[in-house]
């Protein structure tokens, strides 16, 4: 019988130890380095379904925190599951809920038994725990769930961090025997903040659970990029070589070359729509600031190398003009180029992968790529 769920590292790039691969799901194979637009509420801002597949997206996130509050997890299964309340035929990622809860800092208690929180809707009463998380997510039906864990701010003592993991792991244990549906794959989380033997023993113990992939979480939380690296250099040796890994929250060009070079299969984050929403574009020499008055007679494309419909059809002033006038049209279209930027970008990552030539294309990025306009 054909699992559900495998992946299938296809390639390892012999100049700098890259991995190409796929992840086979029941609702479509995931080619890996892959990037994941994030849907929070089962909608990716400003964008529609048939839009996310003409731009090449594979597979999306939803959040169990907010759909749980709003429209709840029972309306959804009632409805078919989140895979057709959304219309969206592609593999789904749904998160556990666990960042969102860590980010209520404070209107929230962490016990041993789950989160208690007040929702941001209306200050109301609310618990997740590990089961109540597996519960919603096996009602949202998506392709991927997360485990429920607890993720450490930063900077934050050793204490704390111990606790933190120890509780995460208790926790994965916890979501592993209650988790039940078998058309849908549980990944686990690394935690451990910023120190080493955390991250280390963390990635241990997850691994020998055995998950079918491994989420690295508690990363780009406020800290520098090199220690997010350092962190990464110590988990992806110990995690399975033939199961996926996952970098949580992370978003920017350079992270996605860094992540790729240490082993990460799997990124996504909400940057691409929410600074296109503010006036700001990803382009291959960095970020642009699209409302600022310089672009104001700029005719030329948001990226001249982007194949999108909006650098293909428009110009810097255009886009400009309609983000300055408040038409909700700006907003489209520089998401649309935002999420085709990023997705390209890991298109053209997993061609050098295949070709062995990963170390170049880095060394191509970082020659066109200005790092004082990046994030």
């Amino acid at each position: 019988m054909q699992k559900p769920f495998s992946y299938e590292l296809l390639h390892v790039c012999k100049q700098s130890g890259a991995r190409l691969g796929v992840l086979h799901t029941p609702h479509g194979d995931i080619p890996t380095p892959i990037y994941m637009p994030v849907g929070t509420a089962a909608c990716v801002k400003a964008m529609t379904p048939r839009e996310m597949e003409e731009i090449g997206t594979k597979i999306l996130l939803s959040n169990t925190y907010h759909l749980h509050l709003r429209p709840g997890e029972d309306l959804i299964r009632e409805a078919g599951g989140l895979h057709r309340f959304m219309d969206w035929h592609h593999p789904i990622l749904t998160d556990s809920g666990g960042f969102q809860v860590f980010s209520l800092a404070g209107i929230r208690t962490i016990k041993e038994e789950g989160v208690t929180f007040q929702s941001h809707l209306d200050g109301s009463r609310q618990f997740i725990g590990p089961e109540t998380s597996m519960d919603i997510q096996q009602a949202l039906g998506s392709d991927i769930a997360m485990a429920f864990d607890v993720c450490s701010p930063y900077p934050c003592d050793y204490k704390t961090a111990k606790e933190a993991m120890e509780r995460t792991h208790r926790w994965a244990e916890r979501c592993k025997t209650h988790h039940t549906r078998e058309d849908q794959a549980l990944f686990g989380i690394v935690q451990g903040a910023f120190y080493e033997d955390l991250r280390m023993e963390s990635a241990r113990v997850l691994r020998d659970m055995d998950f079918i992939g491994y989420g690295i979480g508690g990363l780009s939380v406020g800290e520098p990029k090199p220690v997010m690296y350092d962190m990464l250099d110590k988990i992806t040796p110990i995690l399975p070589e033939e199961k996926p890994r996952y970098l949580m929250g992370v978003g920017t060009p350079d992270c996605f070359v860094e992540g790729v070079l240490r082993g990460v299969d799997m990124f996504d984050c909400v940057l691409a729509t929410r600074i296109a929403r503010n006036g700001t574009v990803l382009t291959s020499k960095g970020r642009v600031v699209v409302k600022n008055a310089p672009y104001a007679r700029d005719f030329g494309p948001v990226d001249e190398n982007c194949d999108c419909y909006t650098c293909t059809h428009f110009s810097r002033a255009y886009l400009r003009h309609l983000l300055k006038a408040g038409e909700i049209t700006g907003g489209r279209l520089a998401s649309i180029h935002n999420l085709r930027f990023l997705i390209h970008m890991m298109e053209e990552i997993r061609e050098a992968i295949a070709a062995d030539s990963f170390l170049d294309y880095r060394e191509a990025f970082y020659k066109r790529y200005d790092l004082s306009r990046n994030f």
